[in-house]
């Protein structure tokens, strides 16, 4: 048991290191620092990032499409530093849930898919610089983020539950389960979307709202905005999209909003219906929070803190529902 106690420590310390891998990201990805290091998993060929006046003169001599601004490799670097040990920690929590007595094997498994994901991860991270921010592996990279975050967390509360010997769960009907097992789709392709905006940097493509441009519904064009298979580059910092496409991808995403929007009320709803105050009231008050956030982009015009919080509503939504899902027991 001890051995486990010490595992759900790290479990622990993983869950809020992912956390600030992710708001990191959304740092970097909304200061436009994605390209602040050029290279990987150097930075223009140092450990950290040209110093001197001799070493940023010989970066820029390597890399003159993209010069050395310090505004952008700053983020990048630390970024990936947070990262890196995220992913070195991950990798020891599994060799420690293989070694340690008595070995759990669920933890076993759980972990051994973390570290999967976060080696994917990594050669994401890679390709991410090598194909200059190519929509679709940025997605895949902050989809994977969320993905372990909520792995790492569902450990966390795993292990927990094991020490602890005894957990007092959530009884819900089997109609109410049913529906909170179908609120996982519906929220990820709404993240999924989320993301499919912010790496067509489309965030701003309807500067009003409820209205877009004054308009309800105004001139966008949805094949271009939802083409999966984009080519690649040369350069996507800032985007490649016209503006009637970014219009689409905004639009889409205000839709899926809303849709989250009236179904989690309804799953709020159920779980207050059944008396389960503490899940009704998690899931309403992130959900408030996430609009309050969402809406506040638009109106006040991306505002740096507003957007990272934004990305991390999202994903304290998903952990939300996981917790549910994980204490939760049809009656």
């Amino acid at each position: 048991m001890a051995n486990l106690r010490r595992i759900q420590l790290i479990a622990l310390l993983g869950f809020f290191l992912a956390l600030s891998v992710v708001g990191l990201g959304a740092w970097t990805r909304l200061v436009d620092a994605g390209l602040g290091c050029p290279d990987w998993p150097g930075c223009y060929g140092y450990a950290i990032f040209p110093m001197s006046e001799a070493e940023i003169s010989l970066a820029n001599e390597l890399y003159p499409e993209r010069k050395f601004e310090l505004a952008k490799a700053v983020p990048e670097v630390v970024h990936r530093y947070f990262a890196g040990s995220l992913g070195l920690l991950i990798i020891g929590l599994f060799l420690y849930a293989v070694f340690s007595k008595p070995r759990n094997s669920f933890i076993v498994k759980i972990t051994a898919t973390m570290t999967a994901l976060v080696l994917f991860q990594s050669l994401l991270g890679y390709f991410t610089v090598s194909l200059k921010l190519w929509p679709q592996v940025v997605s895949m990279h902050l989809l994977g983020g969320f993905a372990t975050t909520t792995l790492i967390f569902l450990t966390y509360l795993k292990l927990r539950e094991i020490n602890l010997g005894q957990i007092d769960y959530f009884s819900i009907s089997n109609s109410t389960m049913r529906f909170l097992n179908i609120a996982f789709p519906v929220l990820v392709v709404q993240i999924i979307l989320g993301v499919w905006l912010s790496s067509n940097y489309a965030a701003l493509a309807c500067p009003d709202f409820p209205l877009c441009k004054g308009q309800i519904l105004p001139d966008a064009d949805y094949v271009k905005g939802l083409n999966f298979a984009q080519r690649i580059g040369p350069d996507y910092l800032g985007g490649q999209l016209d503006h009637q496409s970014r219009v689409a991808i905004h639009l889409i995403h205000r839709f899926g909003a809303l849709i989250v929007t009236l179904y989690f009320l309804f799953l709020a709803y159920l779980f207050a219906k059944e008396k389960n105050y503490f899940i009704s009231g998690l899931i309403a008050s992130l959900l408030f929070l996430q609009l309050v956030l969402g809406v506040s982009n638009i109106v006040y015009r991306l505002p740096l803190y507003v957007a990272i919080a934004h990305n991390l509503g999202a994903l304290f939504l998903l952990l939300g529902l996981s917790y549910a899902r994980l204490r939760s027991r049809e009656y």
